[in-house]
Protein backbone atom coordinates (compact mmCIF):
# COMPACT_ATOMS: atom_id res chain seq x y z
CA UNK A 1 0.00 0.00 0.00
CA UNK A 2 1.80 3.11 -1.26
CA UNK A 3 -0.90 5.61 -0.34
CA UNK A 4 -1.63 6.65 3.21
CA UNK A 5 -4.02 4.64 5.34
CA UNK A 6 -7.35 6.37 5.83
CA UNK A 7 -8.16 5.84 9.49
CA UNK A 8 -11.21 6.74 11.53
CA UNK A 9 -11.23 7.17 15.31
CA UNK A 10 -14.14 5.92 17.38
CA UNK A 11 -14.27 7.14 20.98
CA UNK A 12 -13.22 10.52 22.38
CA UNK A 13 -12.74 9.70 26.04
CA UNK A 14 -9.46 10.21 27.90
CA UNK A 15 -7.57 7.55 25.94
CA UNK A 16 -9.32 8.38 22.67
CA UNK A 17 -8.01 11.94 22.84
CA UNK A 18 -4.47 10.61 23.29
CA UNK A 19 -4.92 8.36 20.26
CA UNK A 20 -6.22 11.36 18.28
CA UNK A 21 -3.04 13.34 18.94
CA UNK A 22 -0.73 10.44 18.13
CA UNK A 23 -2.50 9.33 14.95
CA UNK A 24 -1.89 12.79 13.54
CA UNK A 25 1.85 12.38 14.24
CA UNK A 26 2.16 9.10 12.33
CA UNK A 27 2.99 9.59 8.65
CA UNK A 28 1.38 6.34 7.59
CA UNK A 29 -2.07 7.63 8.54
CA UNK A 30 -4.46 10.27 7.36
CA UNK A 31 -7.23 10.80 9.92
CA UNK A 32 -10.42 11.18 7.91
CA UNK A 33 -12.80 11.68 10.82
CA UNK A 34 -14.02 10.96 14.33
CA UNK A 35 -17.13 9.47 15.90
CA UNK A 36 -18.42 9.47 19.46
CA UNK A 37 -21.78 8.38 20.77
CA UNK A 38 -21.92 11.73 22.57
CA UNK A 39 -22.63 13.90 19.53
CA UNK A 40 -22.18 17.16 21.45
CA UNK A 41 -18.72 16.09 22.57
CA UNK A 42 -17.82 15.06 19.02
CA UNK A 43 -19.09 18.37 17.61
CA UNK A 44 -17.10 20.42 20.11
CA UNK A 45 -13.97 18.34 19.53
CA UNK A 46 -14.29 18.55 15.75
CA UNK A 47 -14.65 22.32 15.87
CA UNK A 48 -11.69 22.75 18.20
CA UNK A 49 -9.30 20.62 16.14
CA UNK A 50 -10.76 21.19 12.67
CA UNK A 51 -11.48 17.53 12.00
CA UNK A 52 -14.51 15.96 10.33
CA UNK A 53 -17.20 14.68 12.66
CA UNK A 54 -19.34 11.75 11.61
CA UNK A 55 -22.89 11.48 12.90
CA UNK A 56 -23.16 7.95 11.53
CA UNK A 57 -20.69 5.26 12.65
CA UNK A 58 -21.36 3.05 9.64
CA UNK A 59 -20.47 5.88 7.25
CA UNK A 60 -17.14 6.48 8.98
CA UNK A 61 -16.37 2.77 8.77
CA UNK A 62 -17.30 2.55 5.08
CA UNK A 63 -15.11 5.53 4.14
CA UNK A 64 -12.06 4.32 6.10
CA UNK A 65 -9.35 1.73 5.48
CA UNK A 66 -8.93 1.18 9.21
CA UNK A 67 -10.72 2.02 12.44
CA UNK A 68 -9.18 2.79 15.83
CA UNK A 69 -11.65 1.61 18.51
CA UNK A 70 -11.15 3.39 21.84
CA UNK A 71 -14.50 2.88 23.52
CA UNK A 72 -15.87 1.09 26.62
CA UNK A 73 -15.30 -2.66 26.60
CA UNK A 74 -18.95 -3.63 26.22
CA UNK A 75 -19.09 -1.78 22.87
CA UNK A 76 -16.00 -3.40 21.35
CA UNK A 77 -17.71 -6.37 19.75
CA UNK A 78 -20.48 -4.40 18.08
CA UNK A 79 -18.10 -1.84 16.56
CA UNK A 80 -15.36 -4.31 15.63
CA UNK A 81 -17.73 -6.78 13.99
CA UNK A 82 -19.17 -4.02 11.78
CA UNK A 83 -15.65 -3.13 10.68
CA UNK A 84 -14.55 -6.69 9.98
CA UNK A 85 -17.68 -7.51 7.99
CA UNK A 86 -16.72 -4.62 5.70
CA UNK A 87 -13.10 -5.87 5.52
CA UNK A 88 -11.69 -2.94 7.47
CA UNK A 89 -8.52 -3.18 9.57
CA UNK A 90 -9.03 -2.56 13.28
CA UNK A 91 -7.00 -1.47 16.26
CA UNK A 92 -9.01 -2.30 19.37
CA UNK A 93 -8.14 -1.27 22.90
CA UNK A 94 -7.76 -3.91 25.61
CA UNK A 95 -9.53 -5.95 26.75
CA UNK A 96 -10.48 -7.41 23.39
CA UNK A 97 -14.16 -7.88 24.24
CA UNK A 98 -16.33 -8.34 27.30
CA UNK A 99 -16.93 -12.05 26.74
CA UNK A 100 -14.89 -14.92 25.32
CA UNK A 101 -17.66 -15.78 22.88
CA UNK A 102 -17.51 -12.27 21.41
CA UNK A 103 -13.73 -12.47 21.09
CA UNK A 104 -13.91 -15.80 19.28
CA UNK A 105 -16.54 -14.43 16.88
CA UNK A 106 -14.19 -11.61 15.90
CA UNK A 107 -11.42 -14.11 15.22
CA UNK A 108 -13.81 -16.14 13.08
CA UNK A 109 -14.67 -13.01 11.08
CA UNK A 110 -11.07 -12.49 9.91
CA UNK A 111 -10.31 -16.09 8.97
CA UNK A 112 -9.01 -16.34 5.40
CA UNK A 113 -9.14 -12.55 5.05
CA UNK A 114 -6.25 -10.14 4.63
CA UNK A 115 -7.34 -8.03 7.57
CA UNK A 116 -5.00 -6.68 10.24
CA UNK A 117 -6.59 -6.72 13.68
CA UNK A 118 -4.48 -5.60 16.64
CA UNK A 119 -5.26 -5.38 20.37
CA UNK A 120 -3.90 -2.51 22.47
CA UNK A 121 -1.86 -4.33 25.11
CA UNK A 122 0.43 -1.37 25.65
CA UNK A 123 3.00 -2.85 28.07
CA UNK A 124 4.44 -4.99 25.26
CA UNK A 125 5.70 -1.68 23.87
CA UNK A 126 6.91 -0.20 27.15
CA UNK A 127 10.62 0.66 26.65
CA UNK A 128 11.51 -0.77 30.08
CA UNK A 129 10.01 -4.16 29.18
CA UNK A 130 11.55 -4.11 25.72
CA UNK A 131 15.02 -3.48 27.15
CA UNK A 132 15.02 -6.76 29.11
CA UNK A 133 12.60 -8.96 27.16
CA UNK A 134 15.41 -10.89 25.46
CA UNK A 135 17.00 -11.62 28.86
CA UNK A 136 13.88 -13.38 30.15
CA UNK A 137 14.37 -16.99 29.11
CA UNK A 138 12.80 -19.34 31.65
CA UNK A 139 11.02 -17.55 34.52
CA UNK A 140 10.49 -19.59 37.67
CA UNK A 141 8.61 -16.96 39.67
CA UNK A 142 7.00 -13.67 38.61
CA UNK A 143 5.41 -11.13 40.92
CA UNK A 144 3.55 -8.06 39.65
CA UNK A 145 1.90 -5.14 41.40
CA UNK A 146 -0.32 -2.80 39.41
CA UNK A 147 -1.86 -0.17 41.66
CA UNK A 148 -3.76 2.95 40.64
CA UNK A 149 -5.51 5.81 42.35
CA UNK A 150 -9.27 5.70 42.01
CA UNK A 151 -10.73 6.90 38.72
CA UNK A 152 -14.35 6.26 37.72
CA UNK A 153 -13.15 5.54 34.18
CA UNK A 154 -12.90 1.77 33.66
CA UNK A 155 -15.05 0.71 36.61
CA UNK A 156 -17.63 -0.77 34.24
CA UNK A 157 -15.53 -3.96 34.43
CA UNK A 158 -13.59 -5.81 37.15
CA UNK A 159 -10.12 -4.58 38.08
CA UNK A 160 -8.91 -7.82 36.48
CA UNK A 161 -10.13 -6.66 33.06
CA UNK A 162 -9.30 -3.03 33.77
CA UNK A 163 -5.71 -3.29 35.11
CA UNK A 164 -4.51 -6.83 35.78
CA UNK A 165 -5.02 -7.89 32.17
CA UNK A 166 -1.87 -5.92 31.26
CA UNK A 167 0.21 -8.25 33.42
CA UNK A 168 -1.73 -11.31 32.28
CA UNK A 169 -0.77 -10.54 28.69
CA UNK A 170 2.89 -10.09 29.66
CA UNK A 171 3.19 -13.37 31.58
CA UNK A 172 1.56 -15.28 28.74
CA UNK A 173 4.32 -14.02 26.44
CA UNK A 174 7.04 -14.96 28.94
CA UNK A 175 5.95 -18.42 30.11
CA UNK A 176 5.68 -21.10 27.44
CA UNK A 177 3.52 -23.54 29.35
CA UNK A 178 -0.10 -24.38 30.02
CA UNK A 179 -1.76 -23.14 33.20
CA UNK A 180 -2.26 -25.79 35.87
CA UNK A 181 -4.18 -23.96 38.61
CA UNK A 182 -5.55 -20.49 39.34
CA UNK A 183 -6.64 -19.27 42.76
CA UNK A 184 -7.54 -15.73 43.62
CA UNK A 185 -9.55 -13.30 45.69
CA UNK A 186 -11.31 -10.16 44.50
CA UNK A 187 -12.89 -7.50 46.71
CA UNK A 188 -15.41 -4.88 45.55
CA UNK A 189 -14.94 -1.69 47.56
CA UNK A 190 -16.51 1.14 45.59
CA UNK A 191 -17.69 -0.65 42.44
CA UNK A 192 -20.07 -3.55 41.90
CA UNK A 193 -17.14 -5.59 40.62
CA UNK A 194 -13.78 -6.22 42.37
CA UNK A 195 -11.58 -3.15 42.86
CA UNK A 196 -8.75 -5.11 44.49
CA UNK A 197 -7.57 -8.53 43.36
CA UNK A 198 -4.77 -10.98 44.06
CA UNK A 199 -4.18 -14.21 42.20
CA UNK A 200 -1.70 -17.07 42.18
CA UNK A 201 -1.18 -18.92 38.90
CA UNK A 202 0.74 -22.19 38.67
CA UNK A 203 1.92 -23.48 35.31
CA UNK A 204 2.57 -27.06 34.24
CA UNK A 205 6.30 -26.32 33.94
CA UNK A 206 6.19 -25.40 37.68
CA UNK A 207 6.53 -21.64 37.11
CA UNK A 208 4.50 -19.60 39.61
CA UNK A 209 3.01 -16.14 39.14
CA UNK A 210 1.55 -13.81 41.77
CA UNK A 211 -0.45 -10.84 40.50
CA UNK A 212 -1.93 -7.97 42.52
CA UNK A 213 -4.08 -5.19 41.11
CA UNK A 214 -5.91 -2.33 42.81
CA UNK A 215 -7.69 0.74 41.51
CA UNK A 216 -8.26 2.35 44.91
CA UNK A 217 -4.66 2.82 46.02
CA UNK A 218 -3.07 5.94 47.47
CA UNK A 219 -0.28 5.80 44.89
CA UNK A 220 0.35 4.50 41.40
CA UNK A 221 2.61 1.51 40.88
CA UNK A 222 3.36 -0.74 37.91
CA UNK A 223 6.17 -3.11 38.81
CA UNK A 224 7.13 -6.65 37.91
CA UNK A 225 9.86 -8.81 39.46
CA UNK A 226 11.09 -11.86 37.57
CA UNK A 227 13.20 -14.66 39.03
CA UNK A 228 14.94 -17.26 36.90
CA UNK A 229 18.05 -19.37 37.28
CA UNK A 230 20.96 -17.09 38.23
CA UNK A 231 19.05 -13.93 37.28
CA UNK A 232 16.69 -11.44 38.92
CA UNK A 233 14.99 -8.77 36.78
CA UNK A 234 12.98 -5.82 38.06
CA UNK A 235 10.81 -3.79 35.67
CA UNK A 236 9.22 -0.48 36.60
CA UNK A 237 6.75 0.22 33.80
CA UNK A 238 5.66 3.52 35.31
CA UNK A 239 9.09 5.13 35.66
CA UNK A 240 10.58 3.16 32.76
CA UNK A 241 13.41 1.73 34.86
CA UNK A 242 14.98 -1.74 35.01
CA UNK A 243 17.47 -3.60 37.16
CA UNK A 244 19.14 -6.89 36.31
CA UNK A 245 21.04 -8.88 38.93
CA UNK A 246 23.05 -11.84 37.66
CA UNK A 247 24.79 -14.40 39.84
CA UNK A 248 27.91 -16.29 38.81
CA UNK A 249 30.77 -18.12 40.50
CA UNK A 250 33.00 -15.68 42.36
CA UNK A 251 36.46 -15.03 40.92
CA UNK A 252 39.37 -16.55 42.84
CA UNK A 253 40.75 -13.08 43.50
CA UNK A 254 37.85 -10.63 43.72
CA UNK A 255 38.62 -6.94 44.00
CA UNK A 256 37.35 -4.78 46.84
CA UNK A 257 34.38 -3.52 44.85
CA UNK A 258 33.03 -6.95 43.86
CA UNK A 259 29.80 -7.99 45.58
CA UNK A 260 30.48 -11.49 46.94
CA UNK A 261 28.10 -13.76 48.88
CA UNK A 262 29.22 -16.90 50.70
CA UNK A 263 26.83 -19.60 51.91
CA UNK A 264 27.18 -21.92 54.91
CA UNK A 265 29.09 -24.47 52.81
CA UNK A 266 31.65 -21.88 51.79
CA UNK A 267 30.45 -21.56 48.20
CA UNK A 268 31.06 -18.05 46.95
CA UNK A 269 28.95 -16.28 44.33
CA UNK A 270 29.38 -12.91 42.73
CA UNK A 271 26.42 -10.59 42.15
CA UNK A 272 26.59 -8.38 39.07
CA UNK A 273 24.24 -5.42 38.70
CA UNK A 274 23.39 -4.44 35.15
CA UNK A 275 21.20 -1.60 33.94
CA UNK A 276 20.33 -2.19 30.28
CA UNK A 277 20.01 0.91 28.16
CA UNK A 278 16.42 2.04 27.72
CA UNK A 279 15.49 3.75 24.48
CA UNK A 280 12.66 6.06 25.49
CA UNK A 281 9.58 6.01 23.31
CA UNK A 282 5.83 6.53 23.42
CA UNK A 283 4.29 3.03 23.69
CA UNK A 284 0.90 4.09 22.26
CA UNK A 285 2.50 5.81 19.29
CA UNK A 286 4.69 2.78 18.71
CA UNK A 287 1.84 0.27 18.79
CA UNK A 288 -0.21 2.41 16.40
CA UNK A 289 2.81 2.78 14.08
CA UNK A 290 3.34 -0.99 14.05
CA UNK A 291 -0.37 -1.44 13.35
CA UNK A 292 0.09 0.73 10.26
CA UNK A 293 3.21 -1.17 9.20
CA UNK A 294 1.34 -4.47 9.51
CA UNK A 295 -1.33 -3.12 7.18
CA UNK A 296 1.23 -1.85 4.66
CA UNK A 297 3.32 -5.04 4.72
CA UNK A 298 0.38 -7.43 5.15
CA UNK A 299 1.98 -9.01 8.22
CA UNK A 300 0.56 -10.31 11.47
CA UNK A 301 0.55 -7.67 14.23
CA UNK A 302 2.59 -8.16 17.39
CA UNK A 303 -0.57 -8.37 19.51
CA UNK A 304 -3.12 -10.31 17.49
CA UNK A 305 -6.76 -11.05 18.29
CA UNK A 306 -5.63 -14.51 19.38
CA UNK A 307 -3.26 -12.93 21.91
CA UNK A 308 -6.04 -10.69 23.14
CA UNK A 309 -8.39 -13.66 23.49
CA UNK A 310 -5.78 -15.69 25.40
CA UNK A 311 -5.36 -12.86 27.92
CA UNK A 312 -9.14 -12.46 28.16
CA UNK A 313 -9.56 -16.20 28.74
CA UNK A 314 -7.13 -16.18 31.68
CA UNK A 315 -8.76 -13.01 33.05
CA UNK A 316 -12.14 -14.73 33.10
CA UNK A 317 -10.65 -17.80 34.78
CA UNK A 318 -9.30 -15.48 37.47
CA UNK A 319 -12.69 -13.80 37.92
CA UNK A 320 -14.36 -17.19 38.15
CA UNK A 321 -11.86 -18.23 40.81
CA UNK A 322 -13.21 -15.46 43.06
CA UNK A 323 -16.50 -17.31 43.24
Amino acid sequence: MSKKIKIGLVGLGHLGKIHFELIRQINYFVLIGIYDIDLKRAKSFAKKFNVKKYKNLEKLISESDAIDIVTPTDTHFNIASKCLKLNKHIFIEKPLTKTLREGQKLIDLIKNKKIVAQVGHIERFNPAFKSVNSLITNPLFIESHRLAEFNPRGTDVSVVLDLMIHDIDIILTLIDSKIKTISGVGVPVISKTPDIANVRIEFENRAVVNLTASRISLKNMRKTRIFQKDTYISINYLNKEVEVLKIKNAPKKPNEYDMILENAEGVKKQILLKTPKIHDSNPIKEELSLFAESIINNTKPLVSLESGLNALNVAHQIINSFK
